[in-house]
């Protein structure tokens, strides 16, 4: 596969992203190597990683408890405690090897240690792959919110081997399903249709599939890196579904949703409201919601659990000037951006959802 040139970074796929990285770090003169982890790529995925690593440099293990609550602030600060125990300096280099948690974090953590150390990332999940390690976004979350804390700040390469795939449940998987849907939905009819019949999919080619939807959101994110315009087209879905995600983490008699999970319940939420503003017809929503409905378990959402996810989206960082801005879909495979919803539509939706 040819690798895809982002902004400043390449994203290598498959064998050919190891003979790269060897080669990258031959000819960087870097001190020692860290490979961050959390408890389940220490577990599934190293071992698969390091025989593909040819250096002489000295390399360490640095591993967090896997999972997102463990993606904050004081997780950082342990790591950054490690780091400097071990004697990282401006010339080390970490590799964050792991999905969207660990590719989000330890990149903050680089990004911040010593005012910013190289990073490079090797995406275990579909999630991470297809999102989360492509487009410099950092960072963590602020208590049960989603992604306050962070910068944007670019990898010296990401590396993309779909064989990591292997180790994940089924469940993770459908939570990276969600935002290649996404990317069909904003960016590309005629990919989203290819999803319309999963048991269609000849699943040997889903690499292809994971290519084009590296190649929607780089197209993107190239536009526009630091998400003041057509960037935010890559919030469809998230909106109402990090509010979701957040009320679900917090609550202790909720079942925790995965991040697709809750970003598939936000696209139908927001594809509704895009019908109510006459941006998509009747049979693209009804196409929308039960392809979506077919792929991910309904959510039981009782009235108590409303209001508390419309205050939640008060902390939602696309909100301008005291007011919440949603990225809706204008037709299947185009977007509108700072799209102004009333709480009374978002109230309707839920309603439509649960029918």
């Amino acid at each position: 596969m040819q690798s895809i040139q982002a902004n400043n970074y390449p994203i290598y796929f498959n064998e050919e992203g190891y003979n790269a990285l060897n080669s990258f770090i031959e000819g960087s003169h870097y001190s020692n190597l860290f490979i961050v982890v959390d408890s389940n790529t220490n577990e599934f995925c190293l071992s698969q990683f390091l025989p593909y690593l040819a250096t002489d440099l000295t390399i360490e293990i640095i591993e967090f408890e896997a999972g997102e609550p463990n993606k904050n602030i004081e997780t950082c600060v342990e790591l950054w405690n490690v780091l400097t125990e071990l004697g990282a300096d401006r010339k080390s280099l970490i590799i964050n090897l792991g999905g969207g948690v660990v590719t989000d974090l330890g990149g903050f953590v680089a990004s911040t240690f010593k005012r910013g150390i190289d990073f490079v990332h090797i995406p275990t999940t579909l999630l991470s792959m297809v999102d989360a390690s492509v487009g410099g976004k950092t960072g963590v979350d602020l208590g049960n919110l989603k992604n306050q804390i962070g910068v944007i700040n670019v990898p010296k390469m990401v590396l993309i081997d779909t064989q990591y795939l292997e180790t994940l449940p089924q469940e993770e998987m459908r939570s990276g399903l969600a935002e290649m849907l996404k990317h069909g939905l904003i960016y590309d009819k005629e990919y989203w249709e290819q999803f319309l019949d999963l048991k269609a999919i000849d699943f040997a080619d889903f690499d292809a599939l994971i290519y084009r939807s590296v190649e929607i959101k780089n197209e993107i994110v190239m536009q526009d890196p630091t998400e003041k315009n057509i960037r935010k087209a890559l919030n469809f879905g998230h909106t109402l579904g990090h509010a979701i995600e957040s009320y679900f983490l917090e609550n202790d008699d909720k079942k925790s949703l995965l991040h697709g999970e809750a970003i598939a319940i936000g696209m139908i939420l927001e594809s509704y409201i895009s019908l109510q503003k006459n941006l998509i017809t009747t049979d693209e929503y009804h196409q929308i919601k039960a392809t979506i409905k077919s792929i991910y378990e309904a959510v039981v959402f009782e009235e108590k659990d409303i209001e508390p996810i419309l205050e939640l989206l008060i902390h939602d960082k696309k909100n301008e000037y005291g007011s919440i801005q949603f990225a809706l879909i204008e037709g299947i495979g185009k977007i509108k951006i700072n799209q102004s919803v009333e709480n009374e539509l978002i109230l309707e939706a839920f309603e439509d959802y649960k029918s």
